[in-house]
């Protein structure tokens, strides 16, 4: 019946003449896979084959106890022998790319293991078995890297979420997971993710940011950064606001670096990626609902907990719930040089979005206690912004000075002026103060923080 549906003839074809369903002008041509598309999706289906003839020939059970040198040298044998069996000779280059990317399937995560070993890749977003993106200095960029198919793909996903004991599947198509290093994962399967599986992972520095190297890199300048030392010494509670990807997270791990060391902290976070110093360091995680529904463990909770076990410091992942109000009270109760991040546009906004979280404990508490709370717990905003040319910036760092009326006032200390557009086409700007005096200097040097007081001024810039 759809013999004639296609390109228009003057007469019905013969039956052995083969009609295109689709005008051609170059279209075959294009829809047939190029020599290297064909011989990369030939070395994908060798490398399956190997795969599944080293599953069933080693003993995936002390396999992580092996030496690195000796796996080696074990897969290279059992490669040698499935090519000699099948008679399929390599060149000692696709022979070595053979064997290294089998153990990468073995032990760690298959084709994305050379991207996670690029200190120069900050994030990896996979749209799909085919399409692989990075991103390097705040510019994305497509891969070469890619799998062999949606099942490849989710056999990944599966390993990185089983090792934290996590699941995905129909039931439940996405899931927030961490790697051994703390890179953040997210992913998200069919039927939600509608072309396949999506896989991303925001990648953690093997070296953790510090204020300095934040310094060097010219996220703020240096009398910020003593000034945000001093406020984590003198046990300031401080709030970390930005948009996605904006650096938060970096920014918490580097100002607790400040944090006195004999200090009991607890930090409690979705998906534990913070990398604090400190010796006496307590890590909470949530847990999602069983397959029954049950046996979650939120943010909340663990913040509830946290408080039973004799904190000197609180510290929040990220609040995105309920858990906002329990923080409060952690800071209004002795809980002093707590922290936490929000996601927000502006140091205001992240007040508006704490009001909004406290509005959904649902005990209706007024407005005007919540702002109570939040003006007498939170004493510090940084405000954080990923600008358009990739670059992470300290954009403000403000401070809470009380309540007029039911609005709650704040003060920029320090701010990020723009100034343009670089030949390079980068933001140009500089970091200053506003040469306004914190209302908390007192605190501050009652508490014997190290800062002087000049770097308030706009001259000392």
């Amino acid at each position: 019946m759809f013999r004639n549906f296609g390109k228009r003839t003057e007469k019905a074809p013969d039956a052995d003449t083969v009609v295109p369903l689709w005008p051609q002008n170059g279209s075959a041509a294009e829809a047939e896979p190029s020599a290297e598309d064909r011989k990369l999706s030939a070395f994908l289906e060798l490398k399956s084959r190997m795969h599944e003839a080293l599953i069933e020939r080693l003993n995936l059970a002390v396999i992580d106890k092996v030496e690195p040198e000796e796996l080696r040298r074990e897969v290279a044998s059992l490669v040698g022998d499935v090519l000699a069996e099948e008679n399929n000779p390599l060149r000692a280059d696709e022979f070595r790319r053979l064997v290294d990317e089998l153990i990468d399937e073995v032990l760690g995560l298959g084709p994305l293991e050379p991207l996670l070993a690029d200190p120069g890749v900050n994030d990896i977003l996979v749209n799909g078995h085919k399409t692989v993106f990075v991103e390097r200095a705040g510019v994305l960029e497509q891969t070469g890297v890619r799998f062999r198919d949606e099942k490849h793909l989710l056999r990944i996903i599966d390993k990185v979420v089983s090792r934290v004991g996590r699941r995905v599947d129909e039931s439940n198509p996405w899931v927030d997971a961490r790697l051994e290093d703390g890179s953040r994962v997210n992913a998200i399967i069919r039927p939600c993710a509608i072309d396949g599986p999506s896989l991303s992972i925001r990648k953690f520095s093997r070296d953790p940011l510090t204020l300095e190297k934040l310094v060097a890199g010219y996220a703020l300048n240096a009398q910020a950064a003593a000034f945000l030392q001093a406020l984590v010494e003198a046990r300031m509670n401080i709030l970390i606001s930005g948009g996605t990807g904006s650096g938060k997270t970096t920014m918490l791990n580097a100002i607790s670096a400040s944090i006195d060391p004999r200090s009991r902290i607890v930090t409690i976070e979705d998906a534990a990626e913070l990398q604090l110093q400190q010796a006496h360091v307590v890590r909470l995680e949530t847990r999602p609902p069983n397959p029954a529904g049950g046996g979650a463990v939120s943010q909340r909770d663990l913040v509830r907990n946290a408080l039973r076990m004799r904190p000197d410091r609180i510290i929040v992942g990220e609040v995105r719930g309920a858990e906002s109000f329990d923080m409060l009270q952690a800071m209004n109760t002795g809980h002093d040089g707590s922290m936490t991040t929000v996601h927000a546009n502006s140091a205001r906004d992240a007040l508006g979005r704490i009001e909004q979280m406290v509005s959904m404990i649902g005990m209706e508490l007024p407005l005007p206690a919540i702002r109570a709370q939040i003006a007498s717990g939170l004493q510090i905003i940084v405000q954080l912004a990923r600008l358009a040319d990739g670059q992470r910036r300290v954009v403000s760092i403000s401070e809470l000075t009380g309540l007029e009326g039911d609005v709650i006032t704040m003060q920029d200390i320090f701010i990020f002026r723009r100034l343009g557009k670089a030949a390079d086409g980068s933001i140009a700007g500089e970091f200053i103060p506003t040469g306004i005096r914190p209302q908390c200097t007192a605190l501050l040097e009652a508490a014997g923080a190290r800062f002087d007081r000049a770097m308030f001024l706009p001259e000392e810039a």
